[in-house]
């Protein structure tokens, strides 16, 4: 019995291990800066005012929905959401943008993986404008 005992502990402690260092990853500032080049990057700029097929993120974190960039023609979907782009509204928006906020322009079908979207939050949390 003290055998299986010690299995089922060891079992357990390395599970707990590595939960924790995906936590510790899930909001990973700089993993965010690389996935936001790779998959973000085409369509958002991090320049103000400089914008491609989507506005400009600098500053996202805290605006409400819809304002960051003046210039940009937000969806009314957006810009009557009512949200305001924190960690929670980002990882929902970010998790199923359309499901999300239904009628909005945004493409992408999102980022299934949800360190990956912690890691952008987290990466986008670092901007100011």
């Amino acid at each position: 019995m003290r055998p299986y005992f010690a299995a089922v502990l060891g079992s357990a402690a390395l599970t707990l291990g590595l939960l924790s260092s995906g936590a510790a990853h899930a909001q990973d500032a700089t993993a965010g800066q690389a996935i936001f080049k790779a998959k973000c990057n085409f369509c958002h700029s991090l320049v103000p005012g400089q914008r491609g097929v989507g506005p400009s993120l600098l500053g996202v974190v805290g605006a409400k929905a819809g304002t960051t960039d003046a210039n940009f023609h937000y969806s009314d979907a957006l810009k009557n959401s009512g949200k305001t782009w924190n960690a929670a509204t980002l990882d929902a928006y970010l998790t199923d943008p359309r499901g999300y906020i239904p009628g909005v322009k945004m493409t992408i079908k999102g980022l299934p993986e949800a360190a990956d979207r912690a890691n952008v939050v987290a990466f986008l949390g670092t901007l100011k404008k």
